[in-house]
C-alpha cells in the first residue's frame, strides 16, 4: 500500500465514471471491491466518491437524463495549472468538451479529449488532491490508453504533459510507456485493426484484486459481463469486464502480489 500525496504533473491521480443509475452503480461497486460512499463536489450533478477504509479511491455522478451517453471510466492526469493544460490540449490538436471550470474547494477539473478521440480529464488538485491510497485491492492499479497507433497520439501527450517516452521493443506490440521522471505511469496501446469500432480510441483503468478468477464471476453475479477471460500476462493476471450500465475497465492481480 502506498499513501498518495500531490501528484506530479502528467501522472494519473484519480478515476470517475458517470452513470445512469447511480444509486444501482454504487451497490455494483461497492459489493466488488468493498467501497463505501460519500458526497463529493457537484459541479455536474450528483457525484460520490467511493472509499476504502476512508480513503477516496474513484467518483461515480449521475448522467443528466436528457443525456443518452454510454457509460464509461474516465482518467484523470494531473496538472498544475488546468487553465494552461486546457490551453496546450487545444494548440496540439485536443478537444476540450468542459471546463475549466472550479469543483467547489476539490480543484479544477477539464474534460476533454486526445487527437484520436479518446475521453480523459485533467485535475488541478486544492483540498482533493485525488486517489489516496494505490496498491491495495479495489483500488486502480494501472492506466492505458488504447488506441489505433502510438506514433501521432504519443506526440501529443508528450506535448502536453512532458511525458518521457519509452517505447517497448517488440515486433509483435506497438506500445509506449509515458514516464514522469524516471517512473512509468501509463501506458499507450497501439491496437491497429483490432481496436473495438463500438469505441474507439478510450482510457483503460485497471483496478487491483486479490483474485482475478474470483472477481470475474462475482462481476457476472452482481449482473456484469466479463468480456475477455481471465489470462495470464506479464503484468499479471487479467480480466476484461463491464459493469451493468456497461462501463468497461479490467482487473488485475499485479505480478509480484
Amino acid at each position: 500500500m502506498t499513501e498518495a500525496t500531490r501528484h506530479e504533473p502528467g501522472t494519473p491521480c484519480w478515476v470517475s465514471l458517470m452513470v445512469h443509475r447511480l444509486d444501482a452503480t454504487q451497490e455494483f461497486y461497492g459489493e466488488l471491491f468493498g467501497w463505501r460512499f460519500e458526497p463529493g463536489p457537484q459541479p455536474l450533478g450528483p457525484y460520490v466518491r467511493g472509499l476504502l477504509d476512508g480513503r477516496d479511491v474513484a467518483g461515480i455522478g449521475q448522467l443528466p437524463a436528457d443525456r443518452d451517453l454510454s457509460p464509461a471510466w474516465t482518467t484523470y492526469l494531473a496538472t498544475d495549472d488546468a487553465d494552461e493544460t486546457a490551453e496546450a490540449i487545444r494548440c496540439s490538436g485536443g478537444t476540450v468538451a468542459v471546463g475549466p471550470l472550479t469543483a467547489a474547494d476539490a480543484g479544477r477539473l477539464v474534460i476533454c479529449s486526445d487527437p484520436a478521440g479518446a475521453v480523459f480529464g485533467v485535475w488541478q488538485a486544492a483540498a482533493h488532491l485525488g486517489g489516496a491510497v494505490v496498491g491495495d485491492p479495489g483500488t486502480p492499479a494501472w492506466n492505458e490508453l488504447l488506441t489505433r497507433e502510438t506514433e501521432s497520439v504519443s506526440k501529443f501527450y508528450k506535448t502536453v504533459f512532458g511525458y518521457e517516452l519509452d517505447p517497448v521493443v517488440s515486433a509483435d506490440l506497438d506500445v509506449v510507456m509515458l514516464k514522469v521522471g524516471e517512473r512509468p505511469v501509463a501506458s499507450l496501446h497501439g491496437m491497429g485493426a483490432s481496436l473495438p469500432r463500438d469505441r474507439g480510441a478510450h482510457w483503460m483503468t485497471w483496478f487491483e484484486v486479490t483474485d482475478t478468477d474470483a472477481a470475474a464471476r462475482r462481476v457476472t453475479e452482481l449482473g456484469g459481463q466479463v468480456l475477455l477471460a481471465p489470462r495470464d500476462d506479464p503484468a499479471g493476471r487479467l480480466a476484461t469486464v463491464a459493469d451493468p450500465e456497461g462501463a468497461v475497465f479490467t482487473i488485475v492481480r499485479s505480478a509480484g502480489r
